[in-house]
């Protein structure tokens, strides 16, 4: 009895457990559908905010929350999403079959194309969440894209040369405007290959060996006629090089001749020109010297002239300085009297008090005995001496 209650009693707290744990599971879903709370956005996606089914906002990277009837928060990642695709039967506008690979990446709407995604999300969601599928849908459309592309365009023109960038720009155009209608945005798109079929391979092959050939036979004749025109060059040109060394010689002795010719003449100037500057140096120092004896006339013209006016200022000068004196001869010879009363005059104003006065005879010398110690001066007169 006890066992059994000890059984109902386990049983029953484990039923309660079983519907505890329903209870909180059920409130748990009830409530997700009334908030949520710190739902981040990574840097590398979109967020999309709904409440009640409607798209509220889009917003960029942050930690969101929100209360209301039905809210939710979906994202969208804003990386590339690489797609690569490959056609092996595409048939060319000349009924060629090529095939094509092709690659790129896919972004989604961003931030910046908020109302774009407001108005195909409810299209598109699918596209928008998963990669895969948006990776499918974008492949279909290159194939699409491959198709008409290659569709328009001949065998050359899509494996030749420059013809493939213009056939990748041509898919890359067509791509973006399918793509365009998702709200997808492609880039990068790149034609790495484009594969030929074995048959069309070894047609191809084929052809090419056949132009080779032919360009090799066409090479082979051109080579042929040129090593024959080179031949006849070669001896031609043989002819004009002897032909044309005795031009060269020829012309070489004729400059040589001119050369010496202008040499000689040449000589002739210098030695024309050497004999008029001797001319003109002659010429020129008979001019100095003619000059320098102009010179020296007019020097000496002038220095006569010049002595000739010295000489006359000097007898003016001898006129005014003997003036005086003419007219004392003058007044002398006039009035004899005159002149001895100067004589007297002058003698006796020649005569000092302490001079002596010796009268000799006219033609005797007189004797001077100089005055000294013991020695009394005398004068001899010659015929008597006084004391």
């Amino acid at each position: 009895m006890n066992t059994t209650r000890r059984l109902a009693g386990r049983f029953s707290i484990f039923v309660t457990i079983i519907i505890v744990i329903i209870l909180v599971i059920v409130l748990l879903a009830v409530s997700s559908q009334f908030f949520y709370l710190f739902e981040r956005v990574d840097q590398q996606e979109v967020g999309v905010q709904f409440k009640g089914g409607q798209i509220q906002s889009v917003v960029g990277p942050g930690v969101y929350s929100d209360f209301g009837l039905f809210v939710e928060m979906e994202k969208i990642s804003s990386q590339a999403i690489s797609f690569n695709v490959e056609d092996d039967e595409i048939i060319t506008k000349d009924k060629q079959r090529i095939g094509v690979v092709v690659s790129g990446d896919i972004f989604r709407p961003d931030l910046a194309h908020r109302d774009e995604l407001r108005r195909l999300w409810a299209q598109y969601r699918g596209i928008y969440l998963d990669d895969e599928l948006a990776k499918t849908r974008v492949q279909d459309l290159a194939r699409q894209a491959m198709k008409v592309c290659v569709g328009d365009r001949n065998f050359n023109d899509n494996i030749i040369g420059t013809a493939r960038d213009e056939l990748r720009a041509c898919i890359d155009d067509e791509l973006s405007t399918l793509a365009a209608n998702y709200g997808l945005d492609i880039q990068n798109v790149v034609v790495p290959n484009v594969l030929l079929s074995p048959e069309v391979q070894s047609a191809l092959d084929a052809i090419v060996q056949s132009r080779l050939e032919t360009e090799k036979a066409a090479q082979d004749e051109l080579r042929a006629k040129a090593q024959a025109e080179a031949e006849q060059a070669r001896q031609e040109g043989e002819i004009m090089v002897q032909q044309s060394r005795l031009q060269e010689e020829t012309k070489q002795q004729t400059v040589l001749a001119q050369l010496e010719q202008e040499k000689i003449l040449a000589q002739k100037a210098v030695i024309e020109a050497e004999r008029a500057n001797e001319l003109a140096r002659v010429e020129a120092e008979r001019a100095i010297i003619q000059a320098q004896k102009s010179n020296e006339l007019l020097a000496a013209q002038q220095d006569l002239e010049i002595n000739k006016a010295l000489a006359q200022a000097a007898t003016e000068k001898a006129k005014a300085d003997l003036a005086v004196q003419i007219a004392l001869a003058e007044l002398y010879g006039d009035n004899p009297g005159y002149l001895d009363l100067q004589m007297v005059q002058a003698n006796a104003n020649a005569l000092q008090p302490t001079d002596k006065i010796i009268f000799t005879p006219e033609g005797t010398i007189p004797t001077l005995v100089l005055p000294g110690p013991g020695i009394v001066p005398t004068v001899e007169t010659g015929q008597t001496a006084q004391p």
